[in-house]
C-alpha cells in the first residue's frame, strides 16, 4: 500500500523522454514544483531530462523557470504569491540534469543514459529506484520500450522499474491490444502506468468519497432513483496549432475512450472491496465491459465552423492550420451509453465533448427521478425538475445540488433551488496542474488511478463499431455547428429522442 501524501515519496529518479516538449513545460513541470513546494519529494530525488535536441543544460532548464513563471502569474491568486518561490525552484533545479542529443530509437541513447544515471547515483543515491516518463509521440511509445528492456534498464533487481505512458495509447481497438502485447514483452504490467491527467482532478477523485463515504447517496445511485446521467467536457479553445495530430485523431479518440470513459467509469462503477489499485481497477473494467454495444444512431459528429468565443471571431476547423481545407474530421462527439447490469438497467448516460464550445466546462450531472404530481396538481411541472447533482470538474471545482423549496408566502409555490461546495471556499487549497496527485502517486506505487490493459482494450472495444461506421460513411453537412455554441443540432435531436434535453454549457 502506498504512503499517506502526507509523506515525501521514496527515493527515486524521473527520467523524462522528451524534456524538452510542451507537456514536460505545461504541465510536468509545473507538478514537480508543486511537490517539491509542499514537500512531498524526497531528498534524494533525482530528476534527468533527456531531449532530442543539442541543447544546453542551463538554457533548458532556463527556459523552464521563464514558462513556470508565466504558469504561476497566470494562476494569479492560486499560487498565494503569484510568481514563484526562487527557493522551491532553486531546491528543484539542484536535482535536474539534461541529457541531449536522446534519439529514442538508437541504442547508443540507452548506453549515455546507464552512464548519466550511474553518475547521478553516485551524486544522490536514489536507491535504483528509477521511474521512465514517455512524454514523447505515440508512435515512440513501442520503440523505446523496446529499447529500454534491450538495454537491460527495466530489471527490478534492487530497486523498482516504472514507466508512465500519456495517451493517445492506440488509435483503435487493433492498435491498442497491438501496442498493450508489445509493451509486455518488455515490461510486466505492474510497471506499466497509462496516465490520465483528468484523474488527477481532485473532484473526479471525490467521486468515490462521494458515493462510498456518505450513507446519504449511495443507496440512491441506481436505476430506482436516477432518470439520466448526463457527462460534458467542452472546450472554448479551438485545436491550438495542433492541426497534424487533430487531423489524423479527431475528438472521439482524442477524448472518449479515456477522459470521458474514466468519468464515466468512476460514476457508474460498482463499490470495489477496498481501495487498493487492483480492486478500484476491477470494478472500472467491469463497467466498460457492460456497456451495451453501441448503434449507428447512439453516436454523433460535427465540427466547427467560423463564429464568436469570447467577443473575440476565430476561424473554423477547416481554416486551421495544417487541417485540409475538406476535412471530414470531427471536433465534436456526442454519444448515447447504457450499461447492461443490475445498478443500472434503463438509465442512459449522455456524454459529449466538443471543442470552440460555448464554454470551457467539465462536468457531471446527474438527474435524480422526478417526484410524483398528485401533490402539486396546480403547480406547473417545469418547476418539479430541478432535482439535479452536478459534479463540477473544472474550472472552478465543487459540487452543486439542485431541488425544489416552496417559495416565502400563503400559496404553495415551489421553486428550484441549489446548494453549493466549491472547494476552494471550503479547504486552502494549494494550486494544482492535475498532474500532482499521478506523478506523486506512480513515484510511491500507487497504480489506483493508472489504467490497466483490460481497461483500454475494453474501452476501446465500445467506440470500435462507432470508429468503422464513421469511416465508411463520410459526414454530412460538415461544418455543422458554429463555434461558440452548445454544439450540433444533431445532438440535440440525440438526447430528444429520449424526450430529454441537454444541459445548458456555461
Amino acid at each position: 500500500m502506498a504512503p499517506p501524501k502526507s509523506q515525501p515519496t521514496p527515493p527515486g529518479a524521473l527520467v523524462i523522454f522528451g524534456a524538452g516538449g510542451d507537456l514536460t513545460k505545461r504541465l510536468i513541470i509545473p507538478a514537480l514544483y508543486n511537490l517539491m513546494r509542499a514537500k512531498l519529494l524526497s531528498d534524494r530525488f533525482v530528476l534527468v531530462g533527456v531531449g532530442h535536441s543539442e541543447q544546453d543544460e542551463d538554457a533548458w532548464k532556463k527556459g523552464l523557470h521563464d514558462f513556470l513563471e508565466g504558469v504561476v502569474k497566470k494562476g494569479g491568486a492560486e499560487f498565494e504569491a503569484a510568481k514563484i518561490d526562487e527557493a522551491v525552484w532553486d531546491k528543484l533545479s539542484k536535482t535536474m540534469s539534461f541529457m541531449s542529443g536522446g534519439d529514442v530509437s538508437k541504442p547508443a541513447t540507452y548506453d549515455k543514459l546507464k552512464e548519466h544515471l550511474k553518475k547521478r547515483q553516485a551524486e544522490t543515491n536514489f536507491e535504483d529506484n528509477i521511474i521512465f516518463y514517455l512524454a514523447i509521440a505515440d508512435s515512440l511509445f513501442q520503440t523505446t520500450i523496446d529499447e529500454l528492456g534491450k538495454a537491460d534498464m527495466l530489471k527490478e533487481d534492487k530497486g523498482f522499474r516504472r514507466i508512465i505512458i500519456e495517451k493517445p495509447f492506440g488509435h483503435d481497438l487493433p492498435s491498442a491490444k497491438a501496442l498493450n502485447k508489445d509493451i509486455l514483452k518488455s515490461a510486466r504490467e505492474e510497471q506499466i502506468y497509462r496516465i490520465d491527467h483528468f484523474l488527477g482532478k481532485e473532484t473526479v477523485q471525490n467521486i468515490m468519497a462521494l458515493r462510498f463515504a456518505n450513507g446519504l447517496f449511495e443507496p440512491l445511485w441506481n436505476r430506482d432513483r436516477i432518470d439520466h446521467v448526463q457527462i460534458t467536457v467542452a472546450e472554448s479553445i479551438g485545436i491550438e496549432r495542433r492541426g497534424k495530430f487533430y487531423e489524423a485523431t479527431g475528438a472521439l479518440r482524442d477524448m472518449v475512450p479515456n477522459h470521458l470513459f474514466q468519468l464515466l467509469a468512476m460514476t457508474a462503477m460498482e463499490p470495489p472491496v477496498s481501495f487498493e489499485a487492483e480492486d478500484v481497477r476491477a470494478k472500472k473494467a467491469e463497467v466498460f465491459k457492460a456497456i451495451h454495444p453501441l448503434a449507428p444512431e447512439d453516436a454523433v459528429r460535427g465540427q466547427y465552423a467560423a463564429g464568436m468565443v469570447d467577443g473575440a471571431v476565430v476561424a473554423g476547423y477547416r481554416h486551421e492550420q495544417d487541417v485540409a481545407p475538406e476535412s471530414t474530421v470531427e471536433t465534436y462527439v456526442a454519444m448515447r451509453v447504457m450499461i447492461d447490469n443490475w445498478r443500472w438497467a434503463g438509465v442512459p448516460f449522455y456524454l459529449r465533448t466538443g471543442k470552440r464550445m460555448s464554454a470551457r466546462s467539465t462536468e457531471i450531472a446527474i438527474r435524480f427521478k422526478k417526484a410524483p404530481y398528485s401533490l402539486f396538481r396546480d403547480t406547473p411541472t417545469d418547476e418539479l425538475s430541478a432535482d439535479w447533482m452536478i459534479l463540477h470538474i473544472q474550472p472552478d471545482e465543487g459540487i452543486s445540488l439542485k431541488f425544489n423549496a416552496k417559495r416565502p408566502g400563503p400559496a404553495v409555490v415551489l421553486e428550484g433551488v441549489a446548494m453549493d461546495f466549491r472547494y476552494a471556499d471550503w479547504f486552502k487549497q494549494a494550486s494544482a496542474v492535475g498532474y500532482e496527485t499521478l506523478i506523486y502517486d506512480c513515484l510511491t506505487g500507487d497504480a489506483t488511478l493508472f489504467q490497466r490493459a483490460d481497461q483500454i482494450e475494453a474501452a476501446w472495444a465500445v467506440v470500435q463499431p462507432v470508429l468503422d461506421n464513421w469511416a465508411n460513411r463520410d459526414p454530412s453537412g460538415f461544418p455543422n455547428y458554429t463555434a461558440g455554441s452548445a454544439g450540433p443540432g444533431a445532438a440535440d435531436a440525440l438526447i430528444a429522442r429520449d424526450r430529454r434535453s441537454w444541459r445548458p454549457v456555461r
